[in-house]
This record gives structure tokens, sequence and C-alpha cells, in this order.
């Protein structure tokens, strides 16, 4: 039986008193619709298996909307699980408060610091962590970073926000913390440990010293990888919730029904009882990482992309298309598989499979737009480490230079090109920055090599392969003068034959 609270079993009046009855041991930041389908599920399967301090705390960054839904319905909502064969509806009866961040810092501060929260957790997307692009770094330069490197007592930023938290924790008695970070950045853990010790030494005065020595001793962050493809909220899913359940859901998540945590066991004041609900302890967890992050993620951006541009609206609709099919196993295949080691006991075979059957879930509907929101964030994690191994190897990878050049289709399109509707529905946070350098560089090839050297997208060392630069606006020109299809039909031919791996 799954051990998700079920709503066709358990009534409201139920779920209220068995929310009463939890405690807050968990404050997550982003309370988005992927937490409430991702960690909170497991939460819940969790505590209903081993009861435990474990309830969350959860902190929208800025908007009231899924904040005000959830308090009018006793902080309750339905996760409902999309396939083909049908729809199942779970309701994770987990959280204990919800609250908007840039409003009630005061309260999310006191509950970072409170001695009872022993796990921060977070999903606040890449750019949530305010890193410079071009380094990795702390992006000290970045004003909200500026106002909370101040000390302000309304951080703005997530790491703001934590940071202010271990400070009041430290002064209150110190109770060690597990920072936990559920976000797609390679080593997200490591990653995470490194913004947050390099915010507290940009500190002003001693204090960001005492706090430096203490965070090594007692506070960890363990990777994890997170997998589930949870689209946006729609007027069907809510239809959907009230046919089947009788129920009125403001803010339903709707999610396919794989999941997947592989999380390093290193926490500093104990964990819920994750691994007995399907999440996975390991030491490999890095090599999830780089398989997710580059198959899964990276694959499925050249989908989203080639997709928007063919004016495709969901990922399905898309990957229905054998050119756009061609291309994304020629790209999981011969460019990123080569550049992984995989995790022990993994059969890539039926890895490939599971993932294309999970991009062609019609019944979910996820959107081109959605999938390709962020680019700029995501795509140097995803292509710049494969792409470095293949030229260093002599190969050139043309399918992750059509990545970019459809990327730049999409988000900057030159004067003259109409890259379509779904494409213009991408939102990214470099797309007025691209959006210039496009309006001063008609031409595809100059473009592209604007948006590698001035872009701020892509990291330095990326900008210094001219040959890969040149090969992308090459795509470009391609995709502005012949369209997508033409593009996959150009790099197609000019791939190399690099053999599948099958075996790490």
């Amino acid at each position: 039986m799954n051990p998700l609270l079920n709503a066709a079993t358990a009534p409201h009046a139920f779920l209220t008193h068995h929310l009463d009855a939890l405690t807050p041991g968990i404050v997550h930041l982003g309370l988005g619709n992927f937490h409430r389908a991702h960690q909170a599920t497991y939460t819940a399967a969790a505590l209903a298996v081993e009861p435990g301090p474990w309830g969350i705390i959860g902190a929208a960054s800025r908007s009231r909307r899924v904040v005000d839904a959830m308090r009018a319905q006793d902080l309750l909502y339905t996760v409902t699980e999309i396939s083909p064969s049908g729809t199942a509806f779970h309701i994770p009866a987990v959280h204990t408060e919800v609250l908007v961040a840039s409003e009630e810092t005061e309260r999310l501060i006191g509950a970072l610091a409170d001695p009872r929260t022993r796990i921060i957790s977070l999903t606040v997307t890449e750019s949530g962590y305010t890193f410079d692009p071009e380094t990795g770094s702390l992006d000290v330069a970045h004003p909200d970073v500026q106002s909370d490197l101040r000390l302000s007592y309304a951080p703005r930023t997530p790491l703001g926000q934590m940071v202010n938290g271990l400070r009041q924790r430290l002064r209150s008695g110190g109770a060690p913390v597990t920072i936990l970070s559920c976000d797609n950045l390679g080593s997200n853990g490591a990653r995470t440990r490194e913004l947050i010790h390099e915010f507290v030494a940009a500190l002003p005065g001693a204090e960001g010293q005492e706090l430096q020595a203490w965070l090594g001793d007692h506070v960890s962050f363990p990777n994890s990888m997170v997998d589930r493809i949870v689209p946006a909220t729609t007027a069907e899913t809510r239809a959907a919730v009230r046919s089947g359940l009788g129920l009125e859901d403001a803010v339903p998540v709707p999610a396919e029904p794989f999941g997947m945590w592989i999380i390093e066991d290193d926490f500093a004041a104990g964990r819920p009882a994750w691994g007995r609900v399907g999440a996975t302890f390991s030491d490999q967890v890095s090599r999830y990482e780089n398989m997710k992050l580059r198959l899964l993620n990276g694959t499925h951006s050249l989908i989203a992309y080639l997709g928007a541009l063919s004016e495709k609206l969901t990922i399905p609709e898309s990957v229905a298309q054998p050119h756009i099919e061609g291309a994304a196993r020629s790209i999981l295949r011969h460019e990123y598989l080569p550049t992984l080691e995989l995790p022990e006991g993994v059969d890539i075979v039926d890895y490939e499979e599971q993932l294309f059957s999970r991009w062609r879930n019609t019944a979910l509907g996820h959107r081109t737009s959605q999938v390709g929101t962020d680019g700029s964030v995501k795509l140097p994690q995803r292509v710049t480490e494969p792409v470095l191994q293949h030229l260093g190897q002599g190969v050139m990878p043309h399918h992750l230079a059509l990545t970019v050049a459809a990327y730049v289709a999409c988000v900057a399109p030159p004067a003259g090109f109409e890259p379509g509707p779904q494409a213009r529905a991408i939102q990214d946070p470099a797309t007025d920055r691209l959006q210039a350098l496009a309006a001063r560089h008609p031409q595809p090839a100059s473009l592209m090599r604007a948006v590698f050297e001035s872009g701020q997208v892509f990291p330095a060392v990326l900008a210094d392969q001219a040959d890969f630069v040149n090969r992308a606006g090459d795509l470009l020109d391609v995709i502005i003068a012949h369209g997508p299809h033409a593009a996959v039909r150009e790099a197609a031919t000019s791939s190399s034959s690099l053999s599948p791996r099958t075996n790490p």
C-alpha cells in the first residue's frame, strides 16, 4: 500500500488532526510545485511509517498565491499523479506552517534559528544561489547579495536568509543543523557549502570569523539528486481534483508517477526515514547527479528548445517528431553518455528507454516553455564539461552546439526571425541582456560570438573554444534561414561516429 495519505481514504478531519500532532523539524525554502510533489511527499510517506519531529515549515520566496491558498485549505493540497493509464490523488499532510520569506522575514529567520529545526532544505532553482556563472563563486556584485552582506534585517537571497538564521542559531546555543540542497546543481551540497562559506567570509567585522569556525563543526551539507517531472498547475489539474475527489483545491500539483531521490547520508541532527519510502542513500551521489544533469536535463533542454521552435506546446508533442527524437537520442548516447562515470548497477539501455517513456507521457502535458525556462543558468552546468571533454579529444559535439544555437534562437532571435509563441513564452533572467546583443549583432555568427564573450551566460573557458562557438553560430544560421528541422539534419550529418557506451 502506498504510504502517502490518500485523499480517498483520509477525510479532512483526520488530516487536520494529523497536522496538529506534527512537530516542525524542517524549514524548506521554495514552496513551489516541485517541493510539494517531491520532498513533501517523501517526508509525508516517511512520517506515515516512522513518526518523528519532521513537520515542514515551507517558505515561498515572494509570491503569496500558494501561501494564501494553503492557509485557506488548512495547509493541505493535492498531488495529482498523471499517466496515460490513469490518475491517482494524494494529500501529503506534512506542512505545519507556510510563509512568504520577503514579507515575513523575521518569522523565517526565527524558524531557521530554532534549535528544533534540524534540516534546512532548498528548492530555489539554480538562479536562487546567486553565483557568478563566469567563476561559479558567490556573485558579490549582485545588488541583493550586497544588501544582505550589510547584515540586513530583511535578507533578500536564500543565502542571506540562511546565514542570518545561522548567526542567530549560533547566538542561541549553536544546535547542529543540516542544509540540504535539492536543486539541479552539480555537487549541490558541496556548492551550497562553498557559497555559504564565501558569504560568511565576506561579512564585515569579526562576526564572520566566529561563524565560519562554527559552521565547520556544526553544519553538514549532504549532496543529493532529485528527479520528478512536475509541470505547472493548470485549470485542467484543478478540474481533475474536482472530478476525482469532489474537492476544490486552488493549488493542486500535477506530477508524473515516477520519482527518485539519491542522498548522501551526512546529517548533523538526524533525518526522517526517507530510505524506507523509496529514497536511496548512497556514496555515489555525484555519479547520479551527473547522469541526471546530462542525460535527463541536458537532453530535455534540447527537446524543449527544438520543440518550442517547431511551435510544439508540450514535450510529448515535441519528442513525437522523428527528427527531435533522433536528435535527443544522438546527444544522449554520443555526446553526454561518454562523459559520464555511471553509478554502479545502472542499466543505461533501460534508463534511456525510461526517460523517453517519461517524456512521452501525453497525459502530463509538460510544456516546452517551462522546461526551457532559465536556460542561462541551467545550460552552463549541463554543456560545459561535456563540450570540453569532447574538444579535448579532438571531437566536435555537434548536438551540444545545436542545443546552444536553439536556446539563443528562442530567447534572443535576430531581427526578422520569428521563433514562435512557445519560444516567446520562455522566461530567462538573461533575456534582456541577450536581446540587446541580438539588436547589435544581426548576423548569427556575430551574435553567437557576442553571447559567449559578453552575454554573461557561459564561462570564459567556452568562449575560448573558437571552433565550438563558430559551430554553434553556423547552426544558429541554419535555424534562422531554414528552420530547426534543417539544423537537426545538419548536426546529424556532421556528427562524429562516437559509439554509445553501455558500461562505464
